[in-house]
């Protein structure tokens, strides 16, 4: 059965028929994130930090790196994005040991996230656009790493799956001109968002079959793509993924926690209660105010998506005896002792070549 091979220097994550689903964290990129944006321009990288940390507590098994910001001092992204992507790179391999996955646009910030990059990182992306094609297949060739396949080409995305897989199709073959196996191709069938098209869950489940069984292809997409624009995403998500997997996607690009709760939301919530009659325990810290009124929690955790992957999980016997869904359930650890996943300073070294 294909088996994708994504290494950090001391882990492994395999994206597979026959493997648990493989969740690929996406906090660490700008795009959409003007605060991380601004960040990042001035060389303020702690939310890059808190997020590596929070993404791989949990759950995620690889994270996604993108660098793609657009400076105001300098609009190049050919120039700005390379060692910006090296910088994060390394400080996000000084943090945590799970497997990367380097994604730009820009050629140059993929082989310098490459050169930089520990093990054996996933590359995102090709499309089947001859130019990106010619780009990017001789760096999966010459750093031997599975690449993310887009299924769309140079007259865009199509809303006809047969065209998609026909894209995905081209890719794999050109891909093997260079000497890239399809087991070291992930496809992205691309997923449209359902209140656009209503048909959008339909097609992806069809399109991944025929990428199993007719292509030999692990999948993957951008989970939260389904739900754009409608009520309570999370819900859609949820139902999504475990259909998804059941289809046979074996990896998705998502956000694998719950945001904290801010402030703000705190605030509006005790003044209601406060306006309703509720007399709450002197000193009551807004944690315990949170888990009590079912506003969540004022940290990161794991996101309901997460659940919902962990019990298909179990309940497609990729979980031998449950043994993830128990840990995964086992009440949170208190504070300062959480650990999950990471770890101090940086070994150095850099990842091994074929």
């Amino acid at each position: 059965m294909t088996r994708t091979v994504v290494e950090s220097k001391t882990k492994t994550a395999v994206i597979g028929f026959d493997e648990p689903f493989c969740v690929i964290g996406e906090r660490i990129n700008p795009t959409g994130r003007k605060k991380l944006a601004a960040e990042l321009e001035a060389g303020d990288f702690s939310t890059v930090e808190k997020d590596a940390v929070a993404q791989v507590a949990a759950g995620a098994n690889i994270l996604d790196i993108n660098a793609g910001v657009v400076y105001n001092s300098n609009p190049n992204p050919n120039e700005t994005e390379p060692p910006l992507m090296t910088k994060i790179v390394e400080m996000v391999q000084g943090l945590v040991d799970i497997p990367l996955c380097i994604d730009s646009s820009v050629p140059g910030a993929l082989e310098a996230g490459l050169e930089m990059a520990e093990g054996r990182p996933l590359l995102n992306s090709v499309t089947g656009e001859e130019e990106r094609m010619e780009l990017v297949l001789p760096l999966v060739k010459k750093y031997n790493v599975p690449v993310v396949a887009i299924s769309n080409d140079d007259t865009g995305i199509s809303e006809d799956p047969d065209v998609r897989f026909a894209v995905a199709k081209k890719i794999v073959e050109r891909a093997a001109d260079f000497g890239i196996p399809a087991h070291d191709i992930v496809v992205d069938p691309l997923v449209m968002p359902i209140g656009a098209m209503a048909t959008a869950g339909q097609q992806v489940f069809a399109l991944v079959r025929r990428l199993r069984e007719e292509l030999g292809v692990n999948t993957t997409c951008g989970a939260s793509n389904v739900s754009f624009g409608l009520p309570n995403r999370h819900g859609i998500n949820n139902a999504f993924l475990p259909m998804a997997m059941g289809a046979g996607m074996t990896s998705a690009i998502m956000n694998p926690c719950a945001l904290p709760v801010g402030p703000s939301k705190i605030a509006e919530k005790r003044a209601a209660v406060e306006a309703a009659g509720i007399v709450l325990p002197e000193g009551m810290d807004d944690e315990t105010f949170c888990q009590l009124f079912g506003l969540g929690s004022t940290q990161f955790r794991p996101g309901s998506e997460m659940a919902a992957i962990r019990a298909a999980n179990l309940l497609t016997n990729n979980d031998p005896h449950g043994g993830e869904w128990i840990r995964f359930n086992k009440p949170p650890a208190a504070p300062g002792e959480e650990g999950a996943g990471g770890r101090r300073g940086r070994a150095g070294g850099r990842r091994r070549r074929a």
